[in-house]
C-alpha cells in the first residue's frame, strides 16, 4: 500500500490519526505502518455501530444433560477403545490456544512459557505436553499438534518451543499459526496508536480459532492427514487432559458435533460459563448471566441444575467446523487498558480503561455446532487454571494441584 492509498482509505474511514507522525518516520518504520493500515480489518466498524445484545434477554435458557462420572466409569472401557482407535487411526489432532502473554503472572513473554517448578525448570508448556505424552504411550500413536500464537508473542514462542526440542515431539508433528488480530478503539470509534509507526492492535480473543487455522492453509494438512476431530485446549491449565481416549470415544459414541469437559459446580457463584441449552440448541450462559433463581435451582439429588462449568477443552468435529467457519459469531466489545502513545512520544500503559477492543470467544461456537456432550471431569486431576501469580486460580493453587497429582516440582 502506498501513503496516497492509505491517506484515501484513513480520509474515507475518518481514521487519519493513524497517518499523524508519518512524516517523522525513517522508510522501514513507514512501510510498517502502511502493511499494518493496509491489513486493518475493518469489521470493527459494523460492531460497533450494532453492538450484539450481551444480555441475554431473548435467550430461552433452561439445562442440558449430560455425562456425569458415574455414567463415564460405567462405559469407561468402551469409550476408551473407541478412543484410542480413533487415535490411532490419525482422525484426532491437537490445537493449543497460546495467544497469550504472561503479563498477570508477572513477566514479558509468552504464558506458556512461565516457569512454574520449584526445584527445576518445569513450564506451562512442558507439563501440557507431559499430559499428552502419556496419550501417545497409551495409543502407540502421535496426535498432532497445532499452537494458535499472536503477533504479540509468535517470535517467543516459535523459537521457545525450537530451543527446547519441541519438549520430545517430532518438528514434523508441531505446526504453529497467527491468531487474527483486531484494532482498539478509543471511546470515540478512533484507532489507537500504540507507537508512530503502528496502531495498537490485539489478538481477536479465541473464539477464531478455527477461521486463523484455516487462513493459515492448515485445514489441508488436516485432511492430508484424515483428521475428523480437533480437540481444543487453554494454555492456562496445567492439568488439561488431551486427546484424553475416552472422552474421544465418549463424544464420537454420543454421535455429536461436539465434546465439551466440564467440572460439576457445587457453588452456585462459581464463576465459570455454564452449558445449557437456549431453545432447542446447546449454548453456554455466562456466571454472571445467571439468575439467584438460576444460580441456586436444584434437581430431586439435590444437585445444580445449571452445573456443567466450562473448563476450555472442547472435542470438535472438523466438517461441523468447516460447515459453519463463515457464520459471523458474537464480537465481545470490551473496554480495557489499552498501550498508547502519549503526547510525550512516549508509549505506556494507562492507569483506567481509554478504550475497547473487540473479541470473540470459543464458548460462542458451541450453539453453532448444534449439538455437544457435557462430559463430566473430576475437579482435582483436570482443572488447574493459572490466571494469576497469587490467590485463586494462581501459579501456587496450580503447584498444589500439580504436587497432588503427583507431578514433582
Amino acid at each position: 500500500m502506498t501513503f496516497e492509498q492509505a491517506k484515501a482509505l484513513l480520509a474515507q474511514k475518518g481514521q487519519m490519526q493513524l497517518l499523524k507522525y508519518y512524516d517523522e518516520l525513517n522508510a522501514e518504520e513507514k512501510k510498517n505502518l502502511l502493511d499494518a493500515i493496509e491489513n486493518i480489518n475493518w469489521s470493527f466498524e459494523e460492531d460497533l455501530a450494532n453492538p450484539v445484545d450481551m444480555s441475554g434477554k431473548n435467550r430461552d435458557i433452561s439445562p442440558i444433560s449430560g455425562l456425569r462420572l458415574s455414567a463415564i466409569e460405567a462405559r469407561k472401557a468402551e469409550f476408551e477403545e473407541i478412543g484410542v482407535q480413533a487415535i490411532k487411526d490419525g482422525k484426532v489432532a491437537a490445537v493449543l490456544l497460546a495467544g497469550g502473554m504472561g503479563t498477570r503472572l508477572g513477566v514479558d513473554g509468552p504464558k506458556g512459557a512461565y516457569d512454574i517448578g520449584l526445584t527445576k525448570p518445569l513450564y506451562i508448556f512442558e507439563q501440557q505436553m507431559r499430559n499428552l505424552q502419556e496419550v501417545n504411550e497409551k495409543c502407540g500413536a502421535i496426535v498432532p499438534l497445532y499452537i494458535m500464537t499472536s503477533d504479540k508473542n509468535h517470535a517467543q514462542t516459535t523459537s521457545f518451543w525450537k530451543e527446547h526440542n519441541y519438549f520430545g515431539y517430532p518438528e514434523t508433528e508441531v505446526k504453529f499459526f497467527k491468531q487474527d488480530m483486531a484494532p482498539a478503539v478509543d471511546y470515540d470509534g478512533k484507532i489507537i496508536l500504540e507507537r508512530k509507526d503502528m496502531p495498537a492492535l490485539s489478538p481477536n480473543g479465541n473464539g477464531g480459532w478455527f477461521a486463523s487455522l484455516q487462513r493459515a492453509g492448515l485445514c489441508e494438512d488436516l485432511h492430508k492427514r484424515g483428521v475428523e476431530w480437533l480437540n481444543i485446549y487453554a494454555v492456562d491449565n496445567v492439568l488439561q487432559r488431551i486427546a484424553d481416549p475416552v472422552f474421544v470415544g465418549a463424544t464420537i459414541e454420543s454421535k455429536v458435533n461436539c465434546g465439551a469437559k466440564a467440572i460439576f459446580k457445587t457453588n452456585p457463584y462459581e464463576k465459570v460459563g455454564v452449558l445449557c441449552k437456549d431453545g432447542n440448541q446447546p449454548d453456554i450462559i455466562e456466571y454472571y448471566e445467571l439468575t439467584d433463581e438460576m444460580a441456586n435451582e436444584r434437581d430431586e439429588n439435590g444437585d445444580l441444575v445449571y452445573s456443567y462449568g466450562v473448563i476450555m477443552n472442547y472435542l470438535f468435529s472438523l466438517a461441523k467446523l468447516e460447515e459453519i467457519v463463515d457464520k459471523k459469531i458474537p464480537v465481545h466489545i470490551v473496554e480495557k487498558k489499552i498501550e498508547c502513545l502519549c503526547e510525550d512520544g512516549v508509549t505506556r500503559k494507562p492507569e483506567k480503561e481509554n478504550g475497547k477492543k473487540f473479541e470473540t470467544l470459543a464458548v460462542d461456537l458451541i450453539k453453532l455446532m448444534g449439538s455437544v456432550l457435557p462430559y463430566e471431569v473430576v475437579r482435582e486431576k483436570e482443572f488447574a487454571p493459572i490466571k494469576n501469580k497469587t490467590g485463586v486460580d494462581s501459579v501456587e493453587s496450580a503447584r498444589e494441584l500439580l504436587k497432588l497429582n503427583g507431578v514433582e516440582l
